[in-house]
């Protein structure tokens, strides 16, 4: 019997699954069931130990603790479907608690490196103005690189001194710092005009076609810029959002308030800086201490 066409047919119409998890779920069975077909099992014979060896299994092949996270839930909803349906006699994938998920902590660059990466671009000409002013932006405001794309000119107050971000549904207010304000002022007087011939073009930062900024187009300014700098460690848009978090944790900035600047639903989102700060107390204590 085709356990998966009916499996299939009630995440479509009774749990009326998004065409993603419909299939991420699907995928994931059937990887399962391939599994068990290479390993003699009858997928409605599949006990406890058969679903933990199989979550060993990923991990041994190099999947992530989330991917194996994810199969072991989407088994977890595969049996279930089948334990209703009366296939099975219990879900055998109920008691299966998947490896905690250890999330990474994210690398900064040092104040040293953050003030060497902004000094790359060179105000000599238009391209020059406008990414010192997307970098200075970035670092000062701590935004995600898709909000710093979708920024249009109506977000930004210079007179006020800060940003209105809109980013997953919640709008929020991110101070600026005078040296972005400046390179912002620069780059909107001097540079925007030259390069926008849409008056009806809206975005804040654009290329220099004067169409709005791709995210792909902004990922390479990061790496020439990284490579000009001569920075080994690996940046990425989002190693500046890391950055300004960690560093204004570090000079005493509360996590509710950086919680707030980074649009962080929930501040567990946000105490992963305070792990990466102890760590860096850690390492420093460690090198420095003479018993340590």
């Amino acid at each position: 019997m085709d356990y998966l066409k009916g499996y299939e047919a009630y995440l479509t119409t009774e749990k009326k699954a998004s065409e993603n998890t419909l299939s991420s779920y699907l995928r994931d069975v059937r990887q399962f069931s391939e599994y068990c077909q290479r390993e003699t099992l009858e997928l409605t014979e599949t006990t406890t130990g058969d679903v933990e060896r199989y979550a060993k299994y990923l991990m041994s092949r190099g999947k992530s603790v989330s991917t194996v996270t994810r199969a072991v839930a989407s088994l977890k909803s595969f049996f279930g479907y089948l334990y209703r349906e009366g296939y099975i006699d219990a879900n055998p994938a109920r008691g299966v608690a998947p490896t905690k998920v250890e999330r990474k902590l994210p690398q900064i660059l040092t104040s040293k490196e953050v003030e060497l990466f902004l000094e790359q671009p060179e105000c000599t000409d238009a391209k020059g103005y406008r990414d010192h002013a997307m970098l200075e932006l970035l670092y000062a405001t701590g935004i995600r690189v898709s909000e710093l794309i979708d920024l249009d000119m109506e977000h930004l107050s210079l007179s006020g001194g800060f940003l209105r971000c809109v980013g997953k549904g919640k709008e929020r207010i991110i101070p600026l710092y005078p040296a972005a304000v400046r390179a912002l002022g620069d780059y909107l007087r001097d540079v925007r005009p030259q390069l926008v011939e849409d008056e009806t073009e809206t975005a804040l930062f654009v290329n220099m076609n004067g169409k709005r900024m791709s995210r792909q187009g902004f990922w390479k300014i990061i790496k020439h810029y990284q490579e000009k700098a001569g920075i080994k460690k690996e940046i990425t848009p989002h190693t500046l959002r890391h950055s300004f978090a960690a560093h204004l944790l570090e000079n005493g900035a509360d996590l509710r308030s950086i919680q707030e600047m980074l649009g962080h639903a929930d501040i567990s989102s946000t105490q992963i800086y305070a792990q990466l700060v102890k760590q860096k107390l850690k390492d420093v204590y460690i090198k420095a201490h003479p018993r340590a």
